[in-house]
């Protein structure tokens, strides 16, 4: 397997699940500050020039965050990633779909990218500040939803600990954000665990 990242990306969440499965991977570098994902090269990997994308090692990539974690915890289940119960898989499959489709664009990426959201270079910090004020929003959505211990779902660890994890890790690294009492605990665990300690040394970054 290949993943492709970018350091820091969302990317990050992928980059631990493979080192909790432990299987032998390889990392190939997209630099997306200095416009790789838009060069030839990758965009025949991933046409639609973002990170990740997952060269599964048969000829096929998979593109998409919370389907490269679905099929990795599928094709993997002796690490016990996702539910194995059919109401518990469905409950891992909305908390990735909220994190990666709402929190992640709206939330941070108004934050990282204001320019996408404007042509006016003067509303920019607008657009930045209301990305702080729905990345807010939605951890609020998530804390007073919380069913689980001290992992998100009731089942235990799973691929949508590693999606709250990136973004999580933006909004205290990168952002200044706060992050509510159960957010702010499940982030103590995850920089605790060894696989995401790997996974951020790798990737040139500060726990």
């Amino acid at each position: 397997m290949k993943l492709y990242y970018s350091p820091g990306a969302c990317s990050l969440g992928i980059h631990v699940v493979l080192e909790e499965i432990g299987k032998p991977y390889e990392l190939g570098l997209v630099a997306l500050k200095e416009g790789a994902q838009h060069k030839p090269e990758y965009k025949a990997v991933n046409p639609k020039s973002k990170v990740p994308a997952l060269d599964r090692g048969d000829g096929k990539v998979l593109t998409e965050w919370p389907v490269i974690a679905f099929w990795l915890a599928k094709s993997n289940p002796e690490a016990g990633l996702i539910p194995t119960d059919f109401e518990g898989e469905v409950r891992c499959l909305e908390a990735m779909d909220f994190i990666c489709g709402t929190i992640h664009p709206q939330g941070f990426t108004r934050q990282f990218r204001a320019a996408n959201f404007t042509p006016r270079e003067e509303d920019q910090p607008k657009v930045v500040e209301q990305g702080k004020e729905l990345a807010a929003k939605f951890f609020d959505i998530v804390e007073k939803t919380w069913t689980g211990g001290t992992w998100l779902l009731p089942s235990g660890y799973s691929v949508a600990d590693a999606a709250l994890f990136f973004v999580e890790y933006w909004a205290t690294r990168r952002s200044g954000m706060k992050l509510p009492p159960r957010l702010d605990a499940h982030l103590a665990a995850m920089l605790a665990r060894p696989a995401v300690q790997r996974a951020l040394a790798q990737e040139g970054l500060k726990a």
